[in-house]
């Protein structure tokens, strides 16, 4: 499967927070995330690995106990089920993964911008 770059089809799923499915196997799913200056996104917990990439913008993530201010071309590794939440302080886009597949994200696939 391929992705295609598009602007369209982000979904907003809290105030300030837009996300999109680029691209998926079996195993992992890709996303994109367009957050807005001052969103929040809230402490939570999922069983899924989550690995992410700053593209641009910068962001104060908060993993377990600790929390750092990431800027354009810092990463992270959330392990499953550890309590996480961000302070989006700029204008941002990330890129995260998250292993196994997010089913709850598979609506946020359009099929218009991708190819077999």
């Amino acid at each position: 499967m391929y992705g295609k770059h598009s602007e369209n089809n982000y979904t907003e799923i809290l105030k300030g927070i837009r996300i999109k499915t680029l691209c998926h196997g079996n195993s992992t799913l890709m996303t994109e995330f367009l957050l807005q200056k001052d969103a929040v996104l809230p402490a939570h917990s999922h069983p899924y690995e989550q690995t992410g990439y700053l593209v641009k913008g910068k962001i104060r993530l908060f993993i377990g106990a600790a929390s750092k201010e990431l800027t354009p071309g810092d990463s992270w590794c959330i392990a499953s089920d550890l309590l996480h939440r961000a302070e989006i302080l700029e204008d941002s886009v990330a890129i995260e993964v998250f292993s196994p597949v997010r089913e709850d994200y598979l609506p946020f696939e359009h099929s218009a911008d991708t190819e077999e």
